[in-house]
């Protein structure tokens, strides 16, 4: 969403690009000791939680029922506001900022919905766009076997989460409501087509965006699955099946996306590939450096954990399980300025799709700003909440990983604790480093 962050950026001096305070009010801030005092706590910890016997039990609390089974009626409401956004795309305004099928997706699915799955369990198998037109479409066929598609486990999975990383960070307008409404409408048909022929279950290891939500929402400290849930975040990642290698490179994936889509716009990369921070020639001239920096990053993502656990004769599969929470943590950290910037533009598109005037949602007409982003107070806030994200999100992979690891032997998680120093450091440093686009 690359040019609604530029369209938002030339509204205000110094705005930021999707992850990031204004450079003007960011870098004048301490964040080098949030940086050494973070790294600094997550060592400790890591290295008293490996030598302590015993680390406290993830207690869960089961309350009341789940309630009625709704989500065939969600999903096909679901499937029919998709169609109806596919058309806006086509149809409505060229201009990202007014039109919904770009506001709802970019801001809606890919930051809301998983924000608040991290809070409240995953809502996304409610609203998935899927679920009733396959079992409609099963039914119709008189289909009820499967085509074979198991067999693949979550590879189909991880090149739907390559490709959209790729749309995303290195395509040439990811934010174009025409592009973005044909691009979402042939990827809904094929997965689709897929899962009729597979059944609506394997979505759940097949379709990318079920299977990333599901694993974000893992983090929630509360959850239904016929009963609800309470416990301590992350609870329901110690009880999940250790992860397979398309698992692994699921996971090391929607890592290397974070990490890349900040480090694409820093200062530091664009003197590599050799671009002016101040005279950005465009996404066109990037396209295939940037490609090969994803590619890169998602390598040396997967080879240094991987690595890491090794070190310590750890099994990869139980613990990369333990890095879903830095995967939710920076993602919520990485658009959360996003969040309160475009989600203006969202809420008042939705409140007056035609700009009449109308107050659907019952809201008052407003003026969108982004005036806050000057005030160093408010700035302040806000990189607190993001720092408070990624650090407590490393506190809570290193706890799990130590919980997934077993019985070790002596200093067998300090290689481990090392990786996550390391990514602490280098998820607040993207957050705070000047920043050329």
């Amino acid at each position: 969403m690359k040019r609604v962050v530029a369209a938002i950026s030339m509204t205000v001096p110094g705005a930021a690009a999707a992850c990031a305070l204004p450079p003007s009010v960011i870098l004048t801030l301490p964040v080098g000791h949030y940086i050494v005092g973070a790294a600094t706590v997550v060592a400790v910890t890591g290295l008293t939680g490996a030598m302590a016997r015993r680390l406290p039990a993830a207690r869960v609390i089961e309350f009341g029922g789940g309630g009625p089974k709704i989500a065939g009626v969600t999903t096909y409401l679901a499937f029919a506001a998709f169609l109806a956004l596919v058309g806006v795309g086509w149809l409505g305004p060229r201009d990202p900022m007014h039109n919904l099928m770009t506001l709802v997706f970019w801001t809606g699915v890919w930051i809301a919905v998983p924000l608040a799955s991290m809070l409240v369990g995953n809502l996304w198998h409610l609203i998935n766009p899927w679920t009733a037109p396959v079992r409609i479409a099963r039914v119709l066929l008189g289909r009820s076997g499967a085509a074979g598609l198991a067999r693949y486990g979550m590879w189909p999975a991880v090149i739907g989460l390559a490709g959209f990383l790729w749309f995303q960070i290195v395509s040439l307008s990811p934010d174009d409501p025409a592009v973005l409404a044909t691009a979402a409408l042939t990827y809904w048909t094929v997965i689709f087509g897929l899962a009729v022929a597979e059944g609506e279950d394997w979505l759940d290891r097949g379709e990318f965006l079920t299977v990333l939500f599901a694993m974000l929402a893992r983090v929630s400290p509360l959850w239904c699955d016929g009963r609800w849930h309470l416990g301590w975040p992350g609870s329901q990642i110690l009880t999940m099946p250790a992860l397979s290698r398309a698992g692994v490179a699921f996971v090391t994936l929607a890592l290397a996306g974070l990490t890349f889509d900040g480090l694409s716009e820093t200062f530091w990369w664009l003197a590599v590939i050799g671009e002016n921070p101040l005279e950005f020639t465009g996404r066109s001239a990037v396209q295939g450096v940037n490609t090969a920096g994803l590619l890169a990053v998602w390598g040396l993502t997967a080879a240094g954990l991987l690595a890491m656990i090794r070190a310590g004769g750890l099994a990869s599969g139980p613990v990369m399980l333990s890095f879903l929470a830095i995967a939710a943590g920076y993602h919520a950290a990485h658009y959360l300025v996003m969040l309160l910037t475009a989600g203006q533009y969202t809420l008042a598109a939705l409140n007056d799709p035609l700009f009449r005037g109308d107050m659907l949602l019952g809201i008052e007409p407003f003026y969108v700003s982004f005036g806050f982003l000057a005030d160093r107070t408010v700035v302040q806030v806000i990189y607190g909440a993001q720092f408070a994200a990624i650090l407590g999100a490393h506190l809570l992979a290193v706890v799990l990983a130590l919980k997934l690891a077993g019985p070790a032997r002596p200093w067998a998680h300090l290689p481990l604790t090392g990786a996550m120093v390391g990514y602490t450091v280098l998820g607040l440093w993207l957050l705070s480093t000047a920043r050329g686009i």
